[in-house]
């Protein structure tokens, strides 16, 4: 029996390599801060260090299909591809932090900015993996606690401080909800595991309405972390006030793992994978139409982002709206419960973290010259900035899905998986939002190119730093190229959906 144990310990130490190099981070960065007191950046020089040895022991992992710490975690193929995308989303935040001089100003400190960073990378990795309902709320703790410190790192701006409260308030409330739901279903199933949860209702009768109270807390908590309506409030605020790195962090990393969770919640926990229809559907165990609920979901997100996002004059707030009209859009592919919309979903992240990290760069880049967010404050700006001003112009019109872009193909993915399911009233409503969204993206081009052209004729254009232009140019290349050979993403998407291990 201990040897055993002993086995399964070493089994799971070994699959856990990549948290436990995110978490050796978290502590190096936290400890050469506090010795290396003058340089600002060391920390955030050891967090991009770590990431790498993260990303090295990810590499290792693909032949790996098995669960750690009696399942309370998986290592799968599913949950590996959205930790790259998390890796990857939090390897350029760093890097983009370099660049935002409102992280630099009245002498602050970094240290704890990057470690607290490299921890809630460390709590994304737990939830993208998690099988065990406490391992879920443990993990969007992790990610939570991190972020609402984050988000209130500038506290000398009323706003930040404003947001972070906001934050704090709003993700209790959230997590109270969900800790709740996650109560009730262990007493309706006597387990805690979602693979045991299966099994259960499978064989066994439950009370159809305290299921439904059940699911619908704990998608409720899920749904505060992805930003879907009516669980987004916190969102445009948070967005507003936060230091622009880390309204970034939010908006794709946080929301990947989200995503990640919210599909293996329902997968794993409550669809009959034994019985497909010819159609691939996964058959649920119940009597409620979840595909119904999720889709009502889907448009309340995609409908109300989209409109409230026109009357926006703050980039960032813009922006955060049409971060709740994303989640909308990717809600459609986990709404039609088929395996092309998730691999649909996992496509659109992909695109999102090109064009959505790429957009708030810009944001970043020019806020350091005219110190400002606000869209009136852009008129011309595309003539003194040329470079940002043709990036901006790529990942809005990737935003938008319009191609040759790589939201085009994500948009198309999820479009297709919602039509394939007839759900065409769906995705109806979806290229409707689009064109709505275009409205507003339009606003930005419309001042960065034609209004405010005289005024700035004889000023100077703005130089940058030749790296972050690199750093910008590397995002905005694959918005393109991406759109033009989309075969690679789209077919490791699609090999790693339908793999969830117990």
């Amino acid at each position: 029996m201990v040897d055993q144990f002993i086995i399964e310990l070493q089994k799971s130490i070994r699959l856990f390599k990549p948290e436990t190099a995110l978490a050796a981070t978290f502590v190096v960065a936290l400890l050469v801060d506090l010795i290396f007191r003058k340089s600002k950046n060391i920390s955030g020089y050891i967090s991009l260090i770590g990431f790498l040895v993260t990303f090295y022991f990810l590499t290792g992992q693909h032949s790996d299909k098995a669960s750690t710490f009696t399942q309370m975690l998986s290592v799968d193929p599913f949950a590996l591809f959205f930790k790259y995308l998390i890796l990857l989303t939090s390897f350029i935040i760093i890097l983009m932090s370099f660049f935002t001089d409102e992280l630099y100003k009245n002498n602050r400190r970094l240290g704890e900015y990057f470690s607290l960073l490299t921890g809630m990378t460390f709590g994304m990795f737990l939830l993208a993996g998690s099988n065990n309902l406490i391992m879920i709320y443990l993990a969007i703790e992790i990610m939570s606690i991190s972020s609402y410190i984050l988000a209130g790192y500038t506290k000398e701006i009323h706003r930040a401080s404003e947001a972070s409260l906001k934050y704090v308030i709003f993700g209790a409330v959230s997590s109270g909800i969900m800790i709740y739901g996650i109560s009730i279903l262990f007493g309706l199933t006597g387990s805690l595991n979602l693979f045991e949860i299966n099994n259960f209702i499978a064989n066994n009768d439950v009370n159809i309405y305290a299921l439904f109270i059940s699911v619908f807390m704990i998608i409720a908590g899920i749904g505060y972390k992805i930003s879907a309506v009516p669980f987004h409030f916190w969102t445009p605020d948070v967005y507003e006030g936060a230091p622009i790195t880390i309204t970034a962090l939010l908006s794709v990393a946080s929301k990947a793992a989200g995503f990640a969770i919210l599909i293996r919640f329902i997968k794993v926990g409550f669809i009959d994978n034994s019985q497909l229809d010819t159609e691939g559907i996964w058959v649920l165990m119940s009597n409620i139409d979840w595909r119904f609920i999720i889709a009502v979901l889907s448009v309340l997100s995609m409908t109300l982002g989209n409109l409230v996002a026109i009357w926006q004059t703050n980039l960032k707030r813009l922006l955060a709206y049409s971060s709740i009209a994303h989640a909308g859009y990717m809600l459609m592919g986990v709404a039609v419960m088929t395996d092309a919309g998730v691999t649909a979903v996992m496509i659109y992240f992909a695109s999102y973290l090109f064009m959505n990290l790429g957009a708030f760069f810009v944001v970043t880049l020019l806020a350091n010259k005219i110190g400002s967010e606000d869209l009136d404050d852009y008129k011309g700006i595309g003539y003194r900035a040329p470079i940002l001003g043709v990036c901006m112009v790529i990942f809005l019109l990737s935003l938008t899905g319009i191609p040759p872009t790589f939201g085009f193909i994500g948009k198309w993915m999820v479009f297709s998986a919602v039509l394939e399911s007839n759900f065409i009233w769906l995705a109806v409503i979806g290229v409707l939002n689009s064109v709505v969204s275009l409205f507003y993206y339009v606003k930005v081009f419309r001042n960065m190119y034609v209004r405010g052209v005289e005024e700035n004729e004889n000023k100077d254009n703005y130089h940058f730093h030749p790296i972050a232009i690199i750093i910008l140019l590397l995002l905005a290349v694959p918005t393109v190229l991406f759109c033009l050979y989309p075969g690679p993403i789209a077919d490791w998407a699609k090999a790693s959906v339908g793999i969830f291990l117990g």
